[in-house]
């Protein structure tokens, strides 16, 4: 049978644009379907813009420290609305190289929805097109809890096209993505409130992490309150947001912004899943190692299939899956050891195992290294921040299970050691690197 493509990809988000100019590499006819902006959760509201925000937010800090190196006091203040534009103009930008990219790689772009006619068609807008292969990348979007008058709260997707600044933040949630917002908001000078139902922010992280960020964040002014529900939200008036608690804090009021950060799903609205055999398991579409669904020849990867929600996993995933079916390089995507930062204030950054994790795996053969200090940056400026690096090991084997960081370039540094940890370094192997002195990274190498 003859198809209008070899491959269509659906979604032209991190992972759909990534599958898609590998497979043209190879010679394949590819189009690819989007009715939003390209790039994404990631470039659009997600990794990028928030990272500009968090470099805008750590300039105070900045001003602060100058002082302590001699610098006259520094009096600023921050213009929202001028802050917003920036961040958004550098979107826009990245949209238009997306773009370019993909007309340079020859895929056919169709700026519309697509929807399953039947396991080897799609509906693009007015037309029908039809592929040997399908790969759906559709990403996820966030989530709001059933609480009654939380329709007034905002999720992170409006964060960056907000007209003003939030005088007072409360945040519901304490993953990656509220602790983060937290973090910006605080730094750029909002009054700041996390509400959390555990005992601790960022669950599933290293225990040593958790408690080292959420010390950090309470230093910087945040106010967490932790083992406590939001029951419901009511709009008063003057357009404040009461939020009613369930603890004996009774209730909190924030101004016109409240952030729901509390998790997302996969984005499967309107896919026409049910004209094919692809299944999804748990609200996600299930999968196989080789991230193909019930249907031979329709794959899915990054976000909609809930497996590692990271942009550079979902990235990863499309380029294994166009080796495999378009270069003739069979390959599967390996989970293990990926690294992973948390854009805080403190920063963090982590890969391998977390101390639990290894324990539960390795039991009793588990040695910790452990360090915190005071950066030499800080000695100057005054501030109290602390850095915190730890290291994992099996002692049986000496291998490295896990590296876990929080403190100023966590990110920067993690990624570097992850490689050694992907590759099976040893504790000596580290200890037989010569550090970097003086650099907060040399304790990695001198831990004892």
């Amino acid at each position: 049978m003859t198809y209008d493509f070899d491959l269509f990809v659906i979604g032209a988000g991190s992972g759909g644009i990534a599958t898609a100019r590998r497979a043209a590499e190879y010679g394949a006819k590819v189009g690819i379907a989007e009715d939003d902006r390209l790039g994404g959760t990631c470039v659009n509201r997600g990794c990028v813009p928030k990272k500009l925000m968090v470099y805008a937010s750590h300039f105070p800090e900045q001003f602060h420290d100058a002082a302590g190196y001699g610098w006259s006091a520094v009096q600023s203040q921050l213009d929202w609305p001028k802050m917003v534009k920036a961040v958004n103009d550098e979107v826009t930008r990245l949209n238009g190289i997306y773009q370019r990219m993909l007309d340079k790689s020859e895929v056919q772009v169709f700026r519309e929805s697509a929807r399953f006619v039947d396991s080897h068609t799609v509906q693009v807008g007015d037309r029908q097109v039809s592929a040997e292969k399908i790969l759906i990348a559709v990403g996820g979007k966030p989530i709001k809890p059933n609480i009654p008058g939380l329709e007034h709260a905002i999720t992170s997707d409006e964060m960056f096209h907000l007209p003003q600044q939030p005088k007072h933040l409360v945040v519901l949630g304490g993953g990656y993505i509220g602790v983060e917002f937290a973090c910006i908001l605080r730094g750029l000078g909002s009054e700041v409130t996390v509400v959390i139902r555990r005992e601790k922010i960022l669950n599933g992280f290293d225990e040593d992490l958790r408690d080292c960020i959420q010390e950090g964040m309470i230093n910087h002014g945040i106010r967490i309150l932790n083992n406590t529900n939001i029951t419901s939200v009511e709009q008063q008036g003057d357009g404040t947001l009461k939020l009613n608690l369930d603890t004996q804090e009774g209730s909190i009021v924030a101004d016109t912004v409240t952030l729901s950060a509390t998790g997302r799903k996969p984005r499967l609205e309107g896919l026409g899943l049910e004209h094919t055999k692809v299944e999804v398991k748990k609200g996600a579409i299930a999968v196989d190692e080789y991230s193909q669904t019930a249907e031979p020849h329709i794959f899915a990867v990054g976000d909609c299939t809930d497996r590692v929600n990271l942009t550079p996993v979902a990235i990863n995933e499309g380029r294994v899956f166009a080796d495999t079916h378009f270069g003739g390089k069979s390959r599967q995507m390996s989970y293990e050891n990926i690294p992973t930062a948390v854009f805080s204030s403190p920063e963090a950054a982590t890969v391998g195992l977390t101390e639990a994790e290894a324990r539960e795996e390795y039991g009793d053969r588990i040695k910790i290294f452990r360090s915190k200090f005071r950066p030499m940056y800080h000695t100057l400026g005054g501030r109290d921040e602390r850095t915190l690096m730890k290291l994992v090991v099996d002692s049986q084997s000496d291998r490295v299970l896990g590296a876990h960081m929080v403190g100023e370039s966590a990110a920067e540094i993690i990624q570097g050691v992850a490689i050694a940890v992907k590759m099976g370094a040893t504790k000596a192997d580290f200890d037989a690197t010569v550090g970097i002195h003086p650099s907060s990274a040399e304790e990695f190498v001198t831990m004892r």
